[in-house]
């Protein structure tokens, strides 16, 4: 391995429901946060659900200093190892807070979810604010990691702006709502935003009943090397960064790009 060469990076993906109870969910962190990984994912609004569906979370909302994140913090401390999970953050609308993922660790982000779940009969925007589009990157253990939640993942444009900003690994926290079809264009997508980029994608999402679980990590040629079913699972892989190189010089799709 050269010195410019990243060790591989070991992920868990905690495949865990988010309750309604934030203080309960705080403590789950403390919980379910593995050791022994470099890299460790919980799904979109891990700190406090969204509920029923169209219901108001605004009460829910925090700081990404409050006591969520504050926990975060510690657990990553504790555990050596950096964490992404969601919350539901204080924004400048008080009734319509931020969709926000949380990065603490060897790296510290905040990455608001741009695209609102409008769709499949569901009002996200309703109830939340979109962040500004941009691409949000950091570097755990010298990989560079880009953030993207749930239904960001419908949109390839924000995965190839990660990519030209220097991701190599796309982490995708996600609520999949279960339904028909739903798992299917899941694994496609994430299978689709692997291939058309050459880089490695990360996703952790909450399990069955309500939410559709299948929590994968593909690599840069498409192939899973793991995934969840719908129950409650933690995930592990290691992300080798020679798997990208190599990826990247058999399909150099990027560099032949003309738009």
């Amino acid at each position: 391995m050269s010195p410019s060469t990243p060790a591989p990076l070991r992920v868990a993906l905690v495949q865990e429901p988010a309750g309604l109870d934030p203080e309960a969910g705080r403590a789950r962190l403390r919980e379910l946060t593995p050791e022994g990984a470099d890299l460790v994912v919980f799904p979109e609004a891990f700190a406090r659900d969204f509920g029923p569906a169209g219901s108001d979370v605004s009460a829910f909302a925090e700081p990404v200093d409050g006591p969520f994140g504050t926990t975060l913090a510690e657990v990553a401390a504790q555990r050596r190892t950096t964490v992404v999970a969601g919350m539901f953050e204080t924004g400048p609308d008080p009734a319509r807070p931020y969709n926000t993922l949380l990065v603490r660790g060897a790296a510290s982000a905040a990455y608001r979810k741009v695209h609102l779940y409008d769709s499949f009969g569901y009002r996200e925007s309703d109830r939340l604010t979109a962040g500004e589009p941009g691409a949000t990157v950091v570097d755990v253990g010298g990989h560079a990691v880009g953030l993207m939640t749930c239904y960001d993942l419908r949109f390839p444009e924000l995965a190839r702006a990660l990519v030209d900003a220097g991701a190599e690994i796309l982490v995708v926290p996600a609520a999949w709502v279960a339904g028909p079809r739903k798992v299917d264009h899941w694994r496609t997508l994430l299978r689709a935003r692997a291939i058309e980029n050459t880089v490695h994608v990360v996703a952790a999402a909450q399990p069955a009943p309500r939410y559709s679980g299948h929590s994968m990590v593909v690599d840069p040629l498409g192939d899973v090397l793991a995934e969840a079913g719908p129950d409650a699972q933690v995930l592990t892989a290691e992300i080798d960064h020679a798997v990208l190189v190599e990826a990247r010089r058999t399909n150099p799709s990027l560099a032949n790009r003309r738009l």
